[in-house]
């Protein structure tokens, strides 16, 4: 553990490095010097206060840029990912030097499974057909779990760092929101400028929809609160109306289904529906599929509603498996992964593969106008299907296993909690949570800091709360 000394020693030699990295700016008038003093304050940060590194991220996330064309074939988003990754390497480094780690966390049962997800995908590295790629995939996952799963735990003891962390992103993105708005605005909000109006922050429409909807009904949540001013309600408001304008005029479909879904898991959740009826309603809807499939292609394939200016006309697309091309790419993909499945169903091709290894799986009948054989228009567009071709069948189960046990976990926590402003944020975390598991079915974003921090944080949040905070009074967590 560092003490008062190694902290002063720390001080200066920071102090010292900030005086010349200055001096040598004068003299050099070199641009790059300037970096120097944000780095040794960045370092200070981790060094010293952990917790304010992780806030610090999480601001930057919305606010992040995308380069997937950095020397050594790298791809990252900037400046947080190697901020990140900084913040595992500190952290990892301060457990094994300190040797305290709270064990309540590590034998959670959420945590249990995380770990064996993230195990299996170290294990499927090593009949990986590109296993560098394969490397890279594990570092990346490797480090948003560590950094905001299991460092975030830590930091959410403080249940005002559990508020702090989902404002410091929703106050950026909301941000991010109205100047795409402003932007869409001059091209007169048709769905085309749609695709691309949210760079440089997203790389794309559906992206941007998703990471908006998963912060939709936290905001929504809080207008719930009893402690909020009437100030912070207006705020509140305003944000609110912000994000649903954002949210309509992205025109990612996948966005707006999730938000429904989201909905009727509310309803699920406020009339307190068991368990064992929700797995008949979603067995009898399966059986259902099943037994009239014909009927019901069919009646799909009457849909010849392709995406459009007009949001009801758009709207009316979402079911459209006949003509609308983006439609029928993801049917193509996903064609494409349940082949390469087949092809390899224990070990998969090696996580991050997909994109390098899908198109000989491509069938002709399936392929669109929007069909590539060089894996530069996204991945499996599954959260589901991409995880089953790359790391085989483990490899979706160890993923549905804590999709299962977080499930329960937000559900039966949610009904024993008393304190209602914990119960508030619980309650937007995970109606949050599902959108992205919705929204998954149709994309795949694991791949980004934007999705990834608010995926694993959002978990975190659930761990924290149980261990920390469930026996709290109001007052202890008061506004």
């Amino acid at each position: 553990m560092l003490t008062q000394a190694d902290i002063t020693r720390w001080l200066y030699l920071i102090g010292a490095a900030f005086i010349a990295s200055l001096g040598l700016f004068i003299f050099f008038e070199q641009f790059w010097i300037v970096v120097l003093p944000i780095v040794l304050a960045i370092v200070a940060l981790a060094l010293f206060r952990l917790d304010w590194l992780f806030m610090l991220i999480t601001i930057l996330t919305p606010l992040s840029v995308a380069f997937e064309d950095l020397p050594g074939g790298l791809g990252l988003s900037l400046p947080t990912e190697p901020l990140i990754f900084g913040l595992m390497l500190v952290f990892l480094f301060r457990v094994f030097y300190d040797g305290d780690y709270d064990s309540r966390i590590l034998f959670h049962p959420l945590s249990i499974v995380v770990l064996l997800n993230l195990g299996w995908v170290f294990i499927t590295i090593f009949s990986s057909e590109e296993p560098m790629v394969s490397f890279k995939f594990f570092l990346s996952r490797l480090w948003y779990v560590i950094g905001f799963f299991f460092i975030a735990t830590q930091v959410f003891k403080n249940p005002d760092n559990i508020r702090r962390f989902l404002w410091f992103y929703i106050v950026p993105l909301t941000l991010v929101g109205l100047y795409t708005v402003i932007v869409h605005s001059t091209h007169n909000f048709a769905s085309k400028p749609a695709h691309w109006v949210m760079q440089p922050f997203f790389k794309d429409h559906t992206s941007y929809g998703a990471i908006l909807a998963m912060y939709y009904p936290i905001a929504w949540a809080y207008l719930w609160s009893k402690n909020l001013t009437v100030t912070t309600k207006v705020v509140v408001t305003v944000i609110m109306l912000l994000l649903t304008a954002a949210i309509i005029f992205s025109y990612t479909r996948a966005a707006w289904v999730s938000l429904i879904g989201a909905l009727g898991i509310m309803a699920i959740l406020l009339f307190r529906v068991r368990l064992w009826i929700i797995g008949l309603m979603l067995v009898s809807v399966g059986v259902g599929y099943f037994a009239f499939e014909e009927q019901i292609m069919m009646k799909l394939e009457q849909n010849r509603q392709d995406s459009s200016d007009d949001l009801a006309e758009h709207v009316n697309s979402i079911s459209n498996v006949a003509t609308d091309a983006s439609n029928l790419e993801r049917i193509n993909r996903w064609s494409a992964a349940l082949r390469m499945f087949e092809e390899k169903p224990l070990m998969g091709f090696g996580p991050g593969t997909y994109k390098f290894k899908y198109a000989p799986y491509q069938h002709s009948s399936q392929l669109t106008i929007i069909s590539t054989n060089f894996g530069n228009l996204g991945n499996a567009h599954s959260e589901y299907f991409g995880p089953l071709a790359e790391m085989g069948v483990f490899g979706l189960l160890t993923l549905l296993a804590i999709i299962l046990v977080a499930i329960y976990k937000f559900i039966t926590l949610y009904h024993r909690l008393k304190n209602r402003e914990l119960k508030v944020i619980l309650m937007g975390a995970f109606l949050g949570w599902c959108t992205y598991l919705i929204h998954g079915v149709l994309n795949n974003y694991l791949d980004l800091d934007k999705a990834n921090v608010p995926f694993w944080g959002f978990l975190a949040i659930l761990v924290a709360i149980e261990i920390y905070h469930e026996g709290k009074s109001e007052e202890a967590t008061a506004y």
